[in-house]
């Protein structure tokens, strides 16, 4: 039986527009809804999902938010239904509509920001799926600091295909090999109609999985409700329980900020790095800094990066999905192996209402297939480092989990965008030993910093994953793998030096010395930079146009405000 606490709306923000004679047209709206006197009364709990038809990743959101509705409403709250956008990558990828995916993160964050300051909700429960979703609300969350749950609307079951499971990695890969005559029409046909069999966001550790395990490890979600896939009906129960949780949160008084700390940004990143994980980390987690006032940058979390044993052999460097880690226990499990090789913060809070190490007593590490004891790590560094040089003062990023070699140098073979990069690529215009450039696709140049899955993919689908390797001023898919660069900052719409870039410079790439540098004079390279003149964007007007007025660097996580540091009030406290 949950817990019901009698609330007094005296300090909380519906009493703006349900208390008092002069609210009366407002109430009158909430009984034309067919809400009691009573209902009216108590909290009002926004919750809010990013349910659509546009993916398989969302389609399960809406009964979700029904259960925790009921969690809400049996401990004492009003639950407030709305829903908000997502751009799923998967179906923008390799064309124009992928410039709209990181720009969604701040759509997300900031019309969940709108509707919870418009109609003076007391709290917010949030449900998402796929990628730019999952940090686009806990960005709300923080950003409004009123008691907060979020929860995954988890991942989606593995494909069969001859014999073995199958992502929608294998699929972009699978094109290809389609370009080069290893897949037929009639194979690749059959492969794209069972990759994705349910409902779910994708099943590796790509970006959505990786967030998914970043709610958890930062404490906003609750412990264990990151793993279940989105078709069993035990996410209900997650979804119920979080929407009685968050009513204990507004009883208690803890809120987003009281949880989301540096040391649990540390945390989090220590998660994404030992589980391999997106390099889209390293985007989200200092975005999330941002909206708590945390200075944490890509060079903070690119650091912990590098001091976090790799254990988990998750997709796409690795054997197995989330729906494997969760027969095995899930997220706790691998945080259970950080915490107990020392390298998580136990006593950071979490939505639970206990700490991390209260949170994972009851949890015992056992030997398993998927994740090691930091003593024995696949590798003893994590499976995502940070690069620095003369080709990116600011900073980029590379996922080296499952990399046979962590040093590359070649010459510069130069892309003013992604469409042209993959032509070559289908083409065979490119030669093993080349770094392939492809710039002006950073978050002002894009604008909206795309992800390369389409490329990358199609360059191991061509069997020259390990010949080539790829930077980029953009962004790469979770579902990437290969020595491929992303983040590359200063991006070149600004000047930065990967705009200066010409083909046949030799570009040198060391993992594990962190380095990025291009072997030209800085001379030559400053010589460039007074003849360089930026370029027209394509787009001059619309939404695009204004995130490209307003985004900053990768390196501060491509944020458009300037976030808590600079803020007068909180909503929370209006």
């Amino acid at each position: 039986m949950a817990r019901v606490t009698v609330f007094d709306k005296a300090t909380l923000p519906s009493r703006h527009s349900t208390v008092g004679p002069d609210r009366a047209p407002h109430r009158s709206y909430y009984f034309a809804m067919g809400l009691t006197r009573e209902e009216i009364g108590q909290p009002f709990v926004g919750v809010v999902t990013t349910w659509n038809e546009a993916a398989p990743c969302n389609i399960a959101l809406a009964r979700q938010a029904q259960a925790a509705k009921r969690g809400v409403a049996k401990a004492g709250g009003t639950p407030r239904e709305f829903t908000t956008i997502t751009v799923t990558d998967g179906i923008a990828m390799g064309h124009q509509g992928m410039k709209s995916s990181l720009v969604s993160r701040e759509v997300i964050a900031d019309s969940t920001e709108l509707t919870v300051r418009g109609h003076a909700y007391d709290a917010l429960v949030g449900l998402a799926g796929c990628d730019k979703s999952l940090p686009g609300l806990m960005m709300a969350m923080v950003r409004l600091n009123v008691p907060s749950v979020f929860m995954y609307g988890g991942s989606i079951l593995p494909g069969r295909f001859h014999g073995r499971d199958v992502t929608v990695q294998d699929v972009f890969e699978g094109v290809g090999k389609h370009a080069v005559g290893q897949m037929s029409d009639e194979e690749l046909a059959e492969l794209e109609e069972v990759a994705c069999p349910s409902a779910g966001s994708c099943g590796g550790q790509f970006t959505a999985n990786t967030m998914a395990c970043v709610s958890e490890a930062i404490g906003l979600a609750l412990p264990g409700s990151a793993g279940t896939p989105a078709p069993y009906e035990t996410r209900d129960q997650w979804a119920e329980a979080s929407g009685e949780a968050v009513m204990n949160l507004l009883a208690t008084g803890l809120r987003p900020r009281d949880i989301v700390t540096r040391e649990a940004l540390e945390n989090a990143a220590r998660v994404v790095a030992a589980s391999g994980g997106s390099t889209n980390g390293a985007l989200h987690l200092p975005a999330l800094a941002h909206e708590c006032g945390i200075d944490f940058d890509l060079h903070d979390v690119a650091a912990i990066f590098r001091d976090t044993p790799y254990i988990a052999d998750l997709k796409p460097a690795g054997r197995y999905v989330m729906r494997d880690l969760h027969d095995f226990g899930g997220v706790p499990v691998l945080m259970k192996a950080l915490l107990d090789g020392g390298y998580l913060h136990g006593d950071c809070r979490t939505v639970s209402g206990k700490t991390i190490a209260e949170d994972l007593d009851a949890v015992r590490f056992e030997a398993n297939p998927i994740v090691r004891p930091t003593s024995d790590p696949i590798t003893t560094w994590g499976g995502v480092v940070g690069l620095k040089g003369t080709l990116a003062p600011e900073g980029a990023i590379v996922k080296v989990a499952g990399l046979p070699n962590l040093a590359f140098r070649g010459p510069a073979r130069c892309f003013d965008c992604e469409e042209d990069a993959m032509a070559a690529v289908q083409a065979g215009r490119y030669e093993d030993g080349e770094v392939i450039v492809i710039r002006y696709e950073g978050p002002k140049g894009g604008p909206g910093m795309r992800e390369m899955l389409g490329v990358t993919s199609a360059i191991y689908g061509q069997g020259r994953g390990d010949q080539v390797a790829l930077i980029t001023d953009g962004r790469f898919s979770g579902a990437t793998r290969g020595f491929c660069i992303g983040h590359v900052g200063p991006e070149a719409a600004v000047g930065g030096p990967i705009g200066l870039l010409r083909d046949g410079d030799v570009i040198a790439i060391d993992a594990a010395a962190g380095t990025l540098d291009v072997e030209v004079a800085a001379a030559e390279l400053e010589r460039r930079r007074g003849a360089w003149t930026a370029r027209p964007s394509f787009y001059r007007a619309g939404t695009l146009w204004k995130y490209a007025q307003t985004v900053g660097s990768a390196e501060k996580g491509a944020v458009t405000h300037p976030g808590a540091a600079a803020e007068v009030h909180v909503y929370a406290e209006l």
